[in-house]
């Protein structure tokens, strides 16, 4: 039976060419985005080259939204063997100008619907002792002052950064590895950082699970 692969983040950026690395793989790959609309053009997409390509549509920010999401392909397909969160709240300001409402707003995005995500898929990993969870972290997060206008980034990328390390500590003896892929430049700004190539870094790290951390640099 194929393993099953959920990419939260999907669009032509990192989350379809993630979701293209695990289906070479031989994955059934489920992409979650806001809008069906577009999931649909990704997955017509992705089917078209011959891999098992499926969409459900969620909002990280709204736990309900999620807690729906996982109970519906869980109850389609069984276990998610891997779990990658790639949502982020690209928004900027700095650390002095930040107000309490929108690192709040920040945080259930970038690290809070990750946390529900781990929840929901969480006991059917342990109960068959295996699976697999990677976020997407950056250089904000490993550099905080890389770019004084992101503060609210670097806050939760580190945060996301440790929430990895916790969970490859503490899941380790239940056969489930947790990690964190290090994109330490911009996306597509030039051939070495771009999508492609930064998605095999999630297929490493997934495959060697010797470390927490995968730094693409």
């Amino acid at each position: 039976m194929k393993k099953l692969a959920v990419v939260i983040g999907a669009g032509r950026g990192m989350g379809n060419h993630i979701a293209e690395r695990f289906a070479k793989e031989n994955f059934r790959v489920v992409l979650v985005a806001r809008r069906q609309n577009l999931l649909d053009e990704y997955a017509a997409e992705l089917s078209a080259k011959g891999y098992e390509i499926f969409t459900h549509a969620a909002d990280v920010s709204d736990t309900n939204s999620l807690t729906k999401l996982f109970a519906d392909v869980q109850n389609q397909f069984g276990a998610v063997d891997v779990l990658i969160y790639n949502a982020a709240f690209m928004s900027g300001g700095r650390a002095s100008e930040l107000s309490a409402a929108e690192a709040v707003e920040h945080f259930k995005v970038d690290v809070a619907g990750a946390i529900h995500c781990v929840q929901q898929i969480l006991p059917k990993q342990i109960e068959q002792r295996d699976g697999a969870i990677i976020f997407t972290g950056g250089l904000f997060g490993v550099h905080p002052n890389a770019n004084f206008d992101f503060a609210c980034m670097s806050m939760d990328k580190s945060a996301l950064r440790a929430l990895a390390q916790m969970l490859n500590v503490e899941l380790k003896p239940k056969g489930i590895f947790a990690g964190v892929v290090q994109i330490m430049g911009v996306v597509g700004s030039n051939e070495h950082f771009s999508p492609k190539n930064i998605a095999e870094a999630y297929w490493q790290l997934y495959s060697a699970k010797n470390s927490f951390e995968y730094i693409f640099d």
